[in-house]
């Protein structure tokens, strides 16, 4: 309503990517507005300003606008968005979990000196903790962590049903499952975040928007700082690299290539590496709808 009588007069709204965007963007874009989700991290600012402030910083992004340099990120379609978000809360519940899991083997160790696995502490009920032998408030403090694990057995369990209902059927989610090391729940995740591959230009772009590439700044062959190695999708990025630790299980390729970048460097980078050559796999595989191929990715 606010906009309505200037419509005529908009060349766009610029809208900043913060955590709470998906209202404003959608509906203004529901009203018929041109609107730009704009790149918070790649926003050019004003040195030298004394005072700055909500008012301060909109005149600052109408001024890029209107100078065409501001550059923008994606919104993805909502429905799209919803089920992309889903795969996030499962990720939530799941390292929740894990704090649950590992609080109850440290009172395990703590209270026995034994220990005790995680499938172990995963598979407890309520009433075994009793048997520990442990007193009263130490029991019910890890019967609160079983209570807890239990809840978010059953909240993954939800949410991993409906996302399979939700991607079983897509040609993308076919495509991922055939890399080695990328199952249901990797393959879901990478195509939920990468959504249409059309929106990279290139196998690099995709592979730096999944954080497998360096962020330092050269010149003249010498190093001469760090960019923001933040700086793409923390969700991708983990993605990659848990599919780099499976691959190096059921492809003896993954595994040759992993070595040979293990002899010159330390563990961290070689699985980066890795990383990253299946990240390029990946958005070539889904840019022609193709299966992964072995010979292809590690030639």
């Amino acid at each position: 309503a606010l906009l309505e009588p200037f419509r005529a007069e908009l060349a766009g709204v610029a809208v900043e990517s913060t955590f709470n965007w998906y209202w404003l963007v959608d509906g203004l874009r529901a009203a018929g507005f041109e609107v730009k989700l704009v790149n918070t991290a790649a926003i050019v600012q004003y040195e030298g300003l004394k005072y700055s402030g909500d008012e301060h910083d909109a005149r600052h992004l109408a001024h890029l606008l209107r100078l065409k340099l501001l550059l923008f990120g994606y919104a993805f379609a909502p429905e799209w968005r919803a089920v992309r978000d889903l795969a996030r809360k499962r990720m939530q519940l799941v390292r929740t979990r894990t704090t649950h899991v590992l609080a109850l083997e440290t009172i395990y160790a703590r209270q026995t000196g034994a220990r005790i696995s995680g499938d172990i502490a995963k598979s407890l009920q309520f009433d075994d903790v009793a048997h520990w032998g442990c007193c009263d408030d130490v029991t019910l403090a890890a019967q609160t962590n079983v209570l807890a694990i239990q809840a978010m057995e059953r909240g993954i369990e939800i949410i991993e049903k409906r996302l399979h209902e939700r991607v079983k059927l897509t040609s993308e989610y076919a495509v991922l499952k055939t890399v080695p090391g990328i199952g249901e729940v990797l393959s879901t995740v990478i195509m939920l975040e990468t959504g249409p591959i059309e929106r990279f230009t290139s196998a690099g772009n995709y592979a730096s928007y999944a954080r497998c590439v360096g962020s330092g700044r050269y010149s003249n062959a010498k190093k001469k700082g760090e960019g923001n190695r933040k700086n793409g999708n923390t969700y991708l990025a983990w993605a990659f690299v848990e599919a780099a630790h499976y691959a190096l299980r059921y492809s003896d390729a993954a595994k040759r290539f992993y070595e040979r970048k293990r002899a010159r460097c330390n563990a961290a980078l070689a699985t980066k590496a890795l990383a990253h050559k299946l990240a390029r796999a990946c958005f070539h595989m889904l840019k022609g709808q193709t299966v992964f191929d072995e010979k292809r990715c590690f030639a």
